[in-house]
């Protein structure tokens, strides 16, 4: 995902340097090229050569280190990086840069990367994290382009409980993807993502769902905000981590979410139903628990509000959207039928019966179709999926304009 991009990540001294070199090693294994940079206090929490073993790149401390070639070390390294990171960002450091001191290699290199996106994850104790000189440096730093980001609540090293934990790795990750893993393409553009399987109640206890688990709705929302654009996730009920900058709406029922969502569509440029909607519901919900009895348990079911048929009638001339359907026989000619009957621009079908697609699993094999044409994808991770659908449907739009 990031082979080809620089990412430079800037150590200062806290006891939550080691954090850093899972982030560190994590961003190795989705082919990045990773420089750490060590203030000389950081090296008291943690040794150089351990980033040096986890990105087999030379960790940097010593401004006039002169183990390189004959380059300005500072300057070509913020020349070829595509994102900084300074995790964890003392107090001290984080005074510096807001005032141009650039005194070390880290603050250095910094100070001349001026063309890539710079992140600061500051990690202290609460008081001085609150302390108004840190926090006018926080705003100094965000006006010149910055991005903060926000520490995390909990029990510090010090002993104290609040603000000022470093945030964990696998969220700074986040952080940087949405940054540099995708061109912002998508950009000014608003999109509506529904997700997840729905419950219809039985009673306060029972429920009727399905097998869905909102990884292709999800995966779909997370490429799209990382593409630039503004997101909002309608998703039924889900075990999954909600995606970082995306606007979560989460719902239950099929009219939960027909509420939902059609409350917010016409603002949409594109709607992509991913969800797994319950397609009836039980007419009469007990209000207590319906007891165990001899013999047998009739439900008598009603259909629920169609919300892709609703959105299919009622969208704009230069609204998109996309639906999905999931098949177990006549897959091409039952999608295309939802293609025609509901008004879509495209439908995205698969099918259970092949190996690799369907619920629950990280691949999905579908085929993408249009009123002229079908194109197969092959078997991919769902985030690979989720970015050739969307490749196709800006492809579509622009036609359309």
């Amino acid at each position: 995902m990031l082979k080809g991009k620089t990412v430079l990540l800037g150590v200062t001294g806290s006891i939550a340097a080691y954090k850093t070199a899972y982030l560190a090693s994590a961003l190795k294994k989705l082919n990045a090229d990773v420089h750490v940079l060590m203030t000389r206090n950081a090296t008291n929490f943690i040794n150089p050569i351990t980033f040096e073993t986890l990105t087999g790149n030379k960790c940097l401390v010593d401004t006039f280190d002169r183990n390189f070639e004959f380059s300005v070390e500072h300057v070509s390294l913020a020349k070829k990086a595509d994102a900084v990171m300074i995790a964890p960002a003392s107090a001290n450091v984080i005074g510096k840069l807001a005032h141009g001191i650039a005194d070390d290699m880290l603050t250095t290199t910094v100070m001349a990367c001026t063309r890539c996106g710079k992140l600061i994850a500051p990690a202290m104790n609460t008081n001085m994290f609150e302390n108004p000189v840190v926090q006018d440096n926080l705003e100094i730093l965000r006006k010149y382009g910055y991005q903060v980001i926000s520490p995390a609540v909990g029990y510090l090293a010090c002993g104290d409980t609040g603000a000022g934990k470093m945030p964990e790795p696998e969220l700074l990750l986040e952080y940087i993807l949405q940054e540099i893993a995708f061109e912002k393409d998508m950009t000014g553009l608003k999109v509506l993502v529904t997700a997840g399987p729905t419950q219809e109640a039985i009673d306060p206890v029972r429920y009727i769902t399905n097998h869905s688990t909102g990884k292709m709705g999800y995966a779909i929302a997370r490429i799209s905000a990382r593409r630039g654009a503004d997101v909002t996730l309608v998703t039924g009920p889900s075990a999954l981590k909600p995606p970082e900058f995306v606007n979560v709406i989460p719902v239950k029922s099929a009219k939960d979410m027909f509420d939902a969502v059609t409350g917010i569509a016409k603002e949409q440029d594109i709607i992509i139903k991913a969800a797994a909607v319950a397609d009836y519901r039980p007419k009469h919900v007990s209000g207590e628990k319906m007891k165990k009895q001899d013999g047998a348990l009739a439900l008598e079911m009603e259909r629920t509000d169609d919300i892709l048929a609703y959105l299919g009638e009622h969208k704009s001339a230069d609204q998109f959207l996309c639906g999905f359907a999931m098949e177990t026989e006549n897959l091409l000619e039952n999608s295309r039928k939802k293609l025609a009957k509901k008004h879509l621009d495209m439908i995205v079908a698969n099918s259970l019966r092949v190996e690799g697609a369907g619920f629950g699993g990280d691949t999905n094999v579908v085929t993408i179709i249009t009123d002229r044409e079908e194109v197969s994808l092959g078997k991919m991770s769902k985030e690979e999926t989720a970015s050739h659908l969307l490749d196709k449907i800006l492809e579509l739009r622009k036609e359309k304009a």
